[in-house]
């Protein structure tokens, strides 16, 4: 192992990180972007294919399915052989299998009708190729970034992601409205798939697995990059037994079952709730807008508790030198309050059933107060993984997403077709705030403080993060 080179004083640092840290924040705008797709889309989907719309959650099973099952994998070739070239496979997968969604309801490949069953394989497949996006940023963002700025970097990528992932049912309305730019449902998938493949090809250019490796970064931002920073020399070895041995990682993968099981419901189902349970509102172009523009803003106002959450916490530890609840207690605070919004969202709808903003404005308030955990959450993976941070992550986001997503996807799809409306509204609500609450009980299990191996790197102190 090696330690980092001492800072060079004389030397202006250069800043290329944060021109990384910005290609990073347009993947992870793009992951969402084709994802949150789905959930606008599936109306004229099952149209056109001639089944009914509450069975697209069958096909949203598929792909989160396939997300969990690849998301170590895939964050194992992070660690192994670098996020580059993971990335670039993963984009440039999934992007041919957006594409794809375009062509079903059609015969235009080859003269083959792709029917719902090929829609389930093809978002099968998408979800194979979205499988490892975040664990290898969260890769990137350790090679790149020193260890007391790892969680505001978080929270800049969970910002993204929820900006464009809010903004997303208003996008689509924006380019498929047939008074405003008018384009069919396939076309603006190909345009999604487009845009995803023009990033891989800035990517390819830019973008090198760590700072010794890039032309453009001098020796004083490394340094900079590298304080306090041992790493093992050779090739990563991920220690599969410590992993599985690991109480710490098992409490964070049950952690981040709770936001998976308590979240999916505003990106998949939100935007369709909005529309039938408020449906004189969608009765002109501007109130289409109106209406997607409130099931996004969960999304768009949780960006900024993406931010918080992860300078909050950084902020807390260089104060105090507290890791461990520099992390937990945000984590907590939360839960906490994402499962009280649940509630008040359930109490508003029973009585005064057409309040339409008092409505969206508790469900805004639980966006926001879920993404405070967004950063601590990945920043413990990083904490605890190090070396390994890309498995680790793939580890949290594959449980979470395997066991969280998918069952709300099947439980909650489930009640919404046998108890539509506001008896399926008032049953999932009060479910996802129990939920919640069980969730701060997990964070207090999470300790940052302890790593899978303890010397892949040594935690800085209140004071050494305070003098950089």
């Amino acid at each position: 192992m090696t330690a980092a080179p001492a800072p060079v004083p004389d030397q202006p640092p250069t800043r290329t990180r944060y021109w990384v840290l910005f290609l990073l924040c347009l993947l992870a705008m793009i992951t969402y972007m084709d994802r949150a797709a789905n959930g606008s889309a599936k109306k004229a989907i099952m149209e056109d294919l001639g089944v009914k719309e509450d069975d697209f959650f069958w096909v949203l099973i598929a792909f989160q399915l396939a997300y969990a099952m690849f998301e170590i994998p895939s964050g194992w070739l992070g660690d192994t052989r670098g996020p580059r070239s993971t990335l670039l496979r993963v984009v440039l997968w999934w992007s041919l299998f957006v594409g794809l969604t375009g062509f079903v309801g059609t015969s235009y490949l080859g003269g083959v009708y792709l029917g719902f069953t090929a829609l389930i394989v093809i978002q099968f497949f998408f979800g194979v190729g979205e499988a490892g996006a975040f664990p290898n940023i969260a890769k990137a963002l350790y090679n790149w970034f020193p260890a007391a700025d790892r969680g505001f970097a978080k929270s800049i990528i969970w910002m993204s992601a929820r900006f464009m992932g809010g903004l997303t049912p208003m996008l689509w309305i924006l380019l498929t409205d047939k008074s405003l730019a008018g384009l069919y449902w396939r076309e603006a998938m190909w345009l999604f798939a487009g845009v995803a493949a023009l990033w891989c090809a800035v990517f390819y250019l830019v973008f090198r697995n760590k700072p010794s490796e890039h032309p453009l970064v001098n020796e004083a931002e490394r340094a900079e990059i590298d304080v306090g920073r041992i790493e093992t020399k050779g090739q990563v070895r991920v220690p599969w037994g410590k992993l599985v041995r690991s109480r710490n990682l098992w409490a964070i993968c049950f952690m981040y079952v709770v936001t998976n099981y308590c979240w999916y419901f505003l990106m998949y189902f939100l935007p369709r709730t909005m529309q039938t349970e408020f449906k004189s509102w969608t009765d002109t172009t501007g109130g289409k807008l109106l209406v997607a523009l409130l099931a996004g803003c969960p999304l768009l106002i949780g960006m900024f508790g993406c931010l918080l959450g992860g300078t909050l916490s950084d902020r807390y530890i260089r104060r105090t030198g507290d890791r461990k609840w520099g992390r937990r207690l945000f984590g907590m605070i939360g839960y906490g309050g994402a499962g009280v919004c649940y509630f008040a969202a359930a109490g508003v709808k029973l009585a005064d059933p057409d309040n339409l903003f008092l409505f969206a404005f508790f469900l805004v308030l639980m966006g926001f107060m879920n993404d405070l955990i967004m950063a601590p959450a990945w920043a413990v993976c990083q904490d605890i993984g190090r070396d390994y941070a890309a498995t680790v992550s793939g580890a949290m986001n594959m449980f979470g997403n395997l066991v969280g997503a998918v069952s709300t996807l099947l439980v909650t799809g489930l009640i919404m077709k046998h108890y539509p409306g506001t008896e399926g509204i008032l049953i999932c609500f009060t479910m996802y705030g129990i939920v919640y609450f069980i969730g701060v009980g997990f964070w207090l299990l999470i300790d940052p403080t302890k790593p899978i191996e303890d010397h892949a790197e040594p935690v800085t102190t209140a004071e050494e993060e305070q003098t950089r």
